[in-house]
């Protein structure tokens, strides 16, 4: 699952379910993450975004209808979903024991923010960090990197195929946006990772 996340270097993102058609169809995108909808259009999602051979998380968080618990979470994994982004650590360590892919997503806005999301996640283990926004110098991939060892999406603030570049060029294992312009992007061997 983690190879999917990552293979393409774009992430697709879709607010509203009428963006899943072009998401599924789209030949550069192998990973989609869901930012927010509701329980019950999730069997739909999670059947459709199989039958396409893509790998679908959903942002928790901000998912209507499914308990933020262990019930939540359970009921999600027997739906068939494969991995979850989320702000609660909790929900990492639920989604584990689960067998979900778990990234945990972090803003950085200082110094302080960056040491609080390293302490959290080398409790709980995500499978990958997901920083916003995807603007934050490269020292702090740096430090992400050497500390956790894990692969970093990033999201936000993302325009342009030149911040996508930047981006990739800090490290960054891949870019999560729900710009379709930059789904066409075809970034493999063009860049350091």
């Amino acid at each position: 699952m983690e190879e999917l996340l990552f293979s393409k270097k774009i992430v697709a993102c879709i607010r509203k379910l009428k963006d899943l058609p072009e998401a599924l169809a789209h030949k550069n995108i192998d990973a989609i993450i869901a930012l927010n909808g509701d329980i019950n259009y999730l069997p739909s999602l999670i059947k459709r975004s199989r039958e396409a051979g893509k790998l679908l998380l959903v942002h928790i968080d901000l998912f209507e209808g499914v308990g933020k618990d262990r019930p939540g979470l359970h009921f999600l994994t027997r739906l068939g979903l494969r991995g979850i982004v989320t702000t609660k650590s909790h929900l990492i360590k639920i989604g584990k024991e689960e067998g979900l892919l778990t990234v945990q997503r972090i803003f950085v806005v200082d110094s302080e923010s960056l040491k609080t999301a390293i302490k959290v996640a080398r409790q709980v283990q995500p499978h990958a960090i997901e920083v916003l926004p995807s603007s934050v110098p490269g020292y702090v991939i740096s430090e992400l990197q050497e500390s956790l060892a894990i692969p970093i999406l990033a999201g936000g603030l993302v325009k342009t195929e030149e911040d996508v570049h930047e981006a990739l060029d800090k490290g960054i294992s891949a870019i999560s946006t729900s710009l379709r312009d930059l789904w066409n992007l075809n970034l493999l061997g063009n860049c350091k990772d």
